[in-house]
């Protein structure tokens, strides 16, 4: 008996009366017999279904939980069939007999008297062990499908048979051939390498060519850094604008000065806030001793675009100080400076003066460009002397070379001198400066006197000025005057100097006595020669 009274849960699952013949499964209802108290004899748990006719949920599922399930017993085995006497007798001892789906024999004959028609569909198989199910109202919603876990007794998946090695394709020995560079990178699939690895051996021709291969291949995978040049940058920027040819036809001479403003304005390209305002130190030799000046980096473009002024006006261009500016390089860039004076201090906008620098010198080139030959006899006043038109620009060329390794020293930057035809042209400039220098320098008791006057035109004591590196060559200076001529059978002194040394020299960054690399001959003319290079130099 159940503990809470009623019909008996086995009943309830199993409720065969003994006397009504009722075949159908379920509990009992209204209006049918009523039930012994206890079964007869223990419950029979009904097999397990074959998995061909599982339904996709175990029986005996109750709202409680599932019970594990247990393998078939001997005697509950589908194929052990049995056709059980049905009978009173027969049910009171062994109770209800369920009816499953691997015991078709159980089931009540349908044509027996008494007995209704079975469903087409059959309901949920018996439950072991079910509790009596509680009455649901009728709008309540239907309950979900009871939890159908996996069958733990499904065969084991049959292993997979290991693949069986294909042979290797059977391809011409020119497509062979053809492949073996792909084989060599690794690039071809597995048939076609097993293919060539198959071809290489028995054909030697091929199975050479193969180690050549691999050998370059391995040329390629070097244990370099990957990481570019940090100075890659720079080098293709001076080969570019050392090299490349004009956007417009421009005069020789005029090519300098266009290669170095451009490659100083890419230097100033990349600028930020901060480096507009570094600080700069000008240097250069007034004369007697070295001197410099503090600025910043806009305040050495503010000065280059003053001077640039000059030849500016000389070719008919607007003056961008003014029509009251004054005509010296140092006087107008004071002007400039005391005018604009964020300029010089770094208190203006930074980079402002790089559009007006760079625009300036556009219009220089372009007007020389278009103006023809007669422009290249024009003089430039730079206030104690003149220059040619063509030697301004030079001048403008090397002033910018000078200027933008200021610039770069300030900023932690390499620059590359410039090209060797335009660094020899510049040279060239400074060697026939020399003499007219050196008499300025006697004229204000900076230099000892000649020592032997000659007439204009006729060969005079030499200085020989040999400068080496790609941009050097050998001049030869007059010493007594600067109307005489120097030769080479003449010479009475030496100077040997590298291009380096030589910039550092006529730019004012060295004392004159540091400068030389080499020297030989006359002490005096040689100290003479090296003070003259150095008043080369201005601010």
């Amino acid at each position: 008996m159940s503990g809470r009274g009623g019909p008996d849960p086995y009943d309830d699952a199993y409720g065969e009366s003994s006397g009504s013949g009722d075949g159908r499964d379920g509990p009992g209802r209204g209006g049918e017999p009523d039930l012994p108290s206890h079964p007869a004899g223990p419950p029979r748990i009904p097999p397990q279904r074959p998995a061909a006719e599982d339904s996709g949920h175990w029986p005996g599922a109750l709202d409680g939980g599932i019970p594990a399930p247990r393998p078939p017993t001997a005697d509950e085995t589908p194929t052990a069939k049995r056709t059980p006497e049905r009978g009173p007798e027969r049910d009171s001892e062994r109770g209800p007999e369920p009816a499953t789906g691997s015991e078709p024999e159980s089931r009540p004959d349908p044509a027996a008297p008494g007995a209704e028609p079975e469903p087409a569909t059959p309901g949920p198989e018996p439950e072991a062990n079910p509790e009596p199910e509680p009455e649901r109202p009728a709008s309540a919603p239907p309950s979900p499908p009871p939890y159908t876990p996996p069958s733990p007794y499904a065969p084991p998946a049959a292993p997979l048979a290991a693949p069986t090695p294909s042979a290797p394709l059977a391809l011409p020995h020119n497509l062979l051939r053809s492949l073996l560079g792909a084989w060599a990178l690794t690039a071809c699939s597995q048939e076609e390498t097993a293919a060539v690895e198959a071809h290489l051996n028995h054909c030697p021709s091929c199975a050479e060519e193969a180690l050549r291969l691999r050998d370059a291949v391995g040329l390629l995978h070097t244990e370099h850094s990957l990481d570019l040049d940090p100075m890659l940058r720079s080098r293709v920027l001076a080969g570019c604008l050392g090299r490349r040819p004009a956007r417009i036809p421009m005069p020789g001479w005029a090519g300098a000065y266009d290669a170095e403003a451009a490659r100083l304005d890419a230097l100033l390209r990349d600028m930020g806030e901060a480096e507009w305002r570094a600080p700069v130190r000008l240097k250069w030799f007034d004369g007697r001793r070295l001197t410099s000046r503090d600025t910043t980096v806009a305040g050495v473009i503010g000065h280059l675009m003053a001077v640039d002024g000059i030849v500016a006006t000389s070719l008919g261009l607007p003056d961008p100080l003014g029509a009251d500016a004054p005509g010296s390089p140092q006087a107008r860039t004071e002007a400039y400076w005391h005018h604009e004076p964020g300029a010089a201090y770094g208190s203006g906008p930074p980079g402002a003066v790089r559009e007006l620098w760079r625009e300036q010198g556009h219009a220089l080139v372009r007007t020389v460009s278009f103006a023809g030959r007669g422009v290249a006899e024009l003089d430039v006043p730079y206030g104690d002397f003149a220059l040619p038109i063509r030697d301004a620009f030079l001048d403008r060329a090397l002033e910018c070379w000078v200027h933008a390794g200021d610039i770069a020293e300030a900023i932690d930057y390499p620059y590359e001198p410039p090209a060797s035809t335009h660094l020899k042209a510049m040279i060239d400039l400074c060697a026939r400066l020399l003499p007219g220098t050196l008499a300025e320098r006697r004229r204000a008791g900076l230099a000892s006197p000649p020592r032997r006057l000659v007439e204009a035109g006729t060969p005079g004591r030499t200085l020989h000025l040999q400068v080496e590196g790609t941009g050097g060559g050998d001049w030869y200076i007059p010493l007594d005057s600067p109307a005489a001529m120097a030769a080479p059978e003449e010479a009475v002194a030496t100077i040997a100097l590298d291009q380096e040394a030589f910039y550092l020299l006529a730019s004012g960054h060295v004392p004159p006595q540091e400068a030389a690399a080499g020297l030989s001959g006359d002490t005096e003319a040689i100290r003479d020669v090296l003070f003259a290079a150095a008043s080369l130099s201005r601010l």
